[in-house]
């Protein structure tokens, strides 16, 4: 069950998009496609144990409100870093989701 008064910490979503330069050839860039509230979790024990060496706040556990079409070719904005989403969960039946990240 998601309870609002755990979404504390604002995020936002990102997406890799193309655009034209001002020489006409395209450019990648990244826009924020939703912003909102999510639930900050700490890793899990067996990501401790494969990532031991690397340090913890490598790994992060953002759970959100049901948003669809998030993929894992996006990224995440969270208090000036970026973290890459490595795998996707849905919570309920379109209730939340889970994302799994990683710092970039």
């Amino acid at each position: 069950m998601m309870r609002a008064g755990k979404l504390q910490h604002r995020i936002e979503l990102q997406r890799l998009s193309e655009s034209l330069g001002p020489n006409r050839q395209a450019v990648q860039t990244w826009t924020t496609y939703a912003s909102g509230k999510a639930e900050l979790r700490q890793s899990g024990l067996s990501e401790f144990l494969t990532t031991f060496g690397e340090g913890m706040s490598n790994n992060a556990v953002f759970l959100l409100r049901w948003l669809p079409g998030v993929a894992v070719s996006d990224r995440i904005l969270h208090g000036g870093k970026v973290w890459n989403i490595v795998a996707i969960a849905e919570i309920g039946r379109r209730k939340g989701i889970e994302l799994r990240a990683v710092a970039a």
